[in-house]
């Protein structure tokens, strides 16, 4: 199988080893990887700041880089899910209408497609430790992603998955939120991290690599002994 790959903006520029060991991943279970090098951002940023022209813009670009009957998987469920979902309020009844209905067709964030497409659960990935999973608000509630990445990391080897009491609970990244209530997003990471540190976690594992850059911000500042994890880098573990 070809797959094509988007690489979100945030990791290709701040995490790409992240991009790295999803490839990795996809090779290992035997996938073929298509990379568009002129592939930039999904537009989501544009979209929740208000700026829908700038969004539309990025999107038929999106959408014209995409055109084929390959799955797209991406290391990102929030991303995917805004693709799968606001793409209709910009594109529906537009000349690209049937366009961007092939694209959220073929979308797909890397654990669902792991689980439910290619169904496999188990990886052979070795890490050593305790961790939390952590969904994002936009992978439960905009992508609906459910068991999937907890299918995966039970079944990683040396790797004990520890209750976190309000999981559902915001991380306070929120995209811009963070940076017009700085204060209040500190405050709520605090709050999350506390919670995290109080099950005796030594990893924070997701999803969605924009909610653990702003977690790591916060351990990193006060020197805290955990570590963040994007689920791509836990299943490329243990098996060089």
């Amino acid at each position: 199988m070809i797959v094509d790959i988007f690489i979100p903006c945030y990791i290709d520029q701040f995490q790409p080893e992240t991009g790295f060991n999803m490839v990795k991943v996809l090779d290992k279970v035997g996938c073929a990887v298509n990379y568009n090098v002129e592939q930039t951002c999904c537009g989501q940023p544009a979209f929740h700041s208000g700026n829908w022209d700038d969004c539309k813009e990025i999107g038929e670009k999106f959408i014209k880089e995409f055109l084929n009957e390959r799955y797209i998987v991406t290391p990102s469920a929030v991303c995917a899910g805004f693709v799968k979902n606001q793409y209709s309020e910009l594109f529906h009844n537009t000349v690209l209408h049937n366009e961007y209905k092939q694209v959220q067709r073929n979308m797909y964030e890397f654990s669902d497609f792991l689980v439910n497409i290619l169904k496999i659960s188990n990886l052979g990935a070795t890490l050593d430790g305790n961790a939390v999973f952590m969904p994002s608000c936009g992978a439960m509630r905009n992508y609906k992603l459910h068991d999937e990445p907890l299918t995966l990391l039970k079944n990683v080897r040396g790797l004990q998955l520890l209750d976190l009491p309000n999981a559902d609970s915001c991380c306070g990244f929120g995209g811009g939120f963070t940076l017009k209530y700085e204060n209040v997003s500190s405050a709520i990471a605090q709050d999350k991290i506390d919670q995290i540190l109080g099950t005796g976690a030594n990893y924070i594992i997701s999803t969605d690599y924009s909610c653990l850059m702003h977690l790591d911000g916060y351990i990193k500042k006060q020197g805290l002994p955990i570590k963040v994890m994007h689920i791509a880098d836990v299943l490329a573990s243990g098996w060089d």
